[in-house]
């Protein structure tokens, strides 16, 4: 097992390199770091670990949030999402894991590695843990704009994904949507209700966003501009309310044997809303694997991200998707 990881993009690119060393040394995994040869040299060596051990490959550009991906991707050849795609593409390792551009791994992904025969465009799908189980969100932030026969698209692949990764048998898919009766919404979910509710799979109408969490559905489907907001709004109130809870501990007339007790509980309890405990997802409908991490991502998110990408590569979901997709 080989893992890319793609060290010129995400804010902190000393945790990147600290977290592909953390997999590799606790998942036995051999590792490509992809950027700036001398700074990547230089932190390898404030971790003390040895150089001939990973193997470096010099790209001393990066594709930022505010450039236009495609444009970029032909401009910036030297760039690490470019080198990674590459070497992905010419099956020098099994994945990438990159907290860069959403975009230009999207346009990467399409441009260089390739989409999966079929799909018209590659899509998010992310996870959020509810009182039972976990529900997916799909898509989460890869197409601010679309139309309701890419929504059907989204669904069928995350249908095929949950079937196939998580062994969900005939999934209960919902639609985004301000109200749980038919009809709401605006002209984009009313029509992709109608081509929903006609389709073949298991969908159970309009699901509104406080009631995600009580595991009524187990995929959510909305373009990437509703779904982004979803999950960055979920993140801020956990963070607010673990915060604020933390804090009320801290303040309250607690002895500190039970401000201890009551703390550890907690952590146990938040562990599973930490965004850093997932680390990642795949860019569904790319014929390779591809995990975007979020762009704040620590070591810690980034390790886990390399966790996530070995049991996708295990588990040969985008072959299955890819079988699935071009039977129809």
């Amino acid at each position: 097992m080989k893992l890319i990881f793609d060290i010129n993009g995400g804010d902190n690119k000393s945790e990147i390199i600290k977290g592909a060393i953390d997999a590799s040394n606790e998942f036995n995994t051999d590792i490509i770091l992809v950027g700036r040869e001398d700074f990547i040299k230089e932190n390898l060596q404030e971790l003390d670990y040895n150089i001939d051990k990973v193997e470096i490959i010099d790209a001393k550009e990066n594709i930022e949030n505010n450039e236009d991906p495609a444009f970029a991707l032909r401009r910036k050849k030297d760039s690490s999402v470019v080198v990674a795609m590459n070497l992905l593409r010419e099956k020098k390792a099994d994945a990438i894991i990159s907290a860069g551009s959403t975009g230009a791994l999207l346009a990467g992904g399409l441009l260089i590695v390739g989409r999966i025969k079929g799909i018209k465009r590659a899509v998010l799908p992310t996870v959020i843990p509810g009182m039972r189980s976990n529900t997916m969100v799909i898509d989460s932030g890869a197409n601010m704009d679309t139309n309701p026969e890419l929504l059907l698209e989204f669904a069928n692949l995350g249908n095929i994904f949950l079937r196939e990764y998580y062994k969900i048998e005939n999934p209960k898919i919902g639609l985004l949507n301000v109200g749980a009766e038919e009809g709401k919404g605006n002209s984009l979910y009313k029509e992709t209700y109608k081509i929903l509710k006609d389709s073949s799979i298991n969908f159970v109408g309009n699901i509104e966003a406080r009631d995600i969490m009580n595991n009524d559905v187990d995929i959510v489907v909305c373009d990437g501009f509703d779904g982004n907001i979803l999950l960055k709004s979920i993140e801020g109130v956990v963070d607010f309310a673990v915060k604020n809870v933390f804090h009320s501990i801290e303040k309250s007339e607690l002895d500190d044997n039970s401000k201890m007790v009551f703390s550890k509980f907690l952590m146990k309890k938040f562990k599973d809303l930490d965004a850093k405990e997932v680390g990642g997802t795949i860019l569904l409908g790319i014929d390779g694997n591809i995990i975007k991490a979020h762009g704040n991502s620590d070591s810690k998110a980034i390790k886990n991200a390399a966790k996530y990408a070995i049991d996708i590569v295990k588990s040969n979901v985008v072959k299955k998707i890819k079988d699935k997709v071009e039977e129809k």
